[in-house]
């Protein structure tokens, strides 16, 4: 790497961090005004606001808007660079735009690496603990679970139904575990209460009565006023569901629940694919950014940087508008998961490939 190369990669990095620094302060400024009459009324300490939420609030907020970021800080230098003729002084020197794209890209995967790893494993962790603190302080009543007519899988061969769960003593009404062997019914238990008795998935039936099924034959066990101990897969988060709950997961657990819900014959796992797309197409959204900002950027006009800026920020709220949009039609199902992430990304990087075409050389 050359020392011109050092001096642009220098420059990006440390106006990017800056730019990300006062708009971290800014929204901690904004969020902490909207949540402070919160904080006062529910018996929470100053230490736990700083450590459970605005630590984890940090990597949060950033991760939004890194790809911004990337933008605004290229335009700013960039565009400074232009003005003092440095710019054009590279190109007089031999150095074709091409080249001199190198520093920016070095940087700008950098920079996307860095989001890479937090968007799929770093944030996500933070996400846990500020979204615990937030149901358990501020939204307390964003649970979405299901607890009425309940359906599900618990594994191929065993089905689960419960008329009323009641999740603040783990308690579920009127409840039927049907066992499969190649597709046919072999069993059937029900209770009019069952109780939750710990790991590993422990339930407690009250007042059951198994039914078994062997050819044409069926033997009944009547337990009216007994109880008996069973193993199933079911455990009481599986009756929370928050709207951001595909915040609070890596990768690795997205995976992991997507499998899961699929097994248990529930098919509303759109968003939560959704999530691991857009975890990995946003880094490469910072690498797409920081080719238009520098192609913007690098000529010299009248209305020097503020026409710049202007004109980026115009891209960056397009690009942002485009993702949110693609990002509906994929959850809703009209659109492939994949497709519908990366559709942005797609448009952008011939945008990108038509500025640097039509670039100041």
């Amino acid at each position: 790497m050359k020392k011109i190369d050092a001096y642009i990669v220098k420059k990006y990095l440390a106006t990017f961090f800056f730019v990300a620094l006062i708009f971290t302060m800014i929204s901690i400024v904004i969020d902490l005004s909207e949540k402070v009459e919160d904080f006062i009324e529910e018996p929470v300490t100053k230490m736990q606001i700083i450590q459970e939420y605005y630590i984890n609030y940090i990597p949060y907020i950033n991760s939004l808007l890194w790809p911004l970021f990337a933008m605004i800080s290229v335009i700013f230098f960039t565009s400074r660079m232009a003005y003092n003729s440095e710019l054009i002084s590279i190109l007089n020197a031999g150095v074709s735009f091409i080249r001199m794209m190198l520093p920016y890209m070095i940087a700008g995967c950098f920079i996307a690496g860095l989001h890479f790893i937090g968007n799929h494993y770093l944030v996500p962790i933070g996400n846990k603990h500020r979204l615990d603190f937030e149901h358990t302080y501020i939204w307390k009543h964003n649970d979405k679970g299901k607890t009425n007519e309940v359906h599900m899988f618990l594994n191929p061969e065993s089905k689960v139904y419960i008329k009323y769960y009641r999740k603040k003593d783990t308690i579920a009404r009127d409840i039927r575990l049907e066992s499969l062997k190649d597709n046919e019914l072999v069993s059937v238990i029900k209770a009019k209460r069952a109780e939750w008795q710990g790991y590993p998935d422990k339930w407690r039936f009250f007042d059951y009565e198994i039914r078994s099924f062997k050819g044409l034959n069926e033997s009944i066990v009547l337990g009216s006023g007994k109880q008996i101990d069973t193993i199933m897969n079911l455990r009481p988060e599986d009756f929370v569901r928050y709207q951001n709950q595909k915040e609070m997961m890596t990768t690795p657990d997205l995976y992991d629940f997507i499998a899961n819900e699929k097994s248990r014959g529930l098919s509303a796992t759109k968003e939560f694919e959704v999530e691991i797309h857009r975890r990995t197409a946003e880094p490469f959204t910072i690498i797409i950014l920081t080719i238009i900002g520098m192609a913007i950027a690098s000529r010299k006009v009248r209305g020097g940087m503020g026409l710049h800026l202007a004109l980026g920020v115009a891209l960056g709220a397009l690009f942002i508008f485009l993702s949110k949009f693609s990002i509906t039609f994929a959850t809703n199902e009209s659109l492939p998961p994949v497709l519908g992430v990366w559709i942005p990304n797609i448009m952008f990087s011939f945008v990108a490939v038509f500025l640097v075409l039509r670039a100041q050389k």
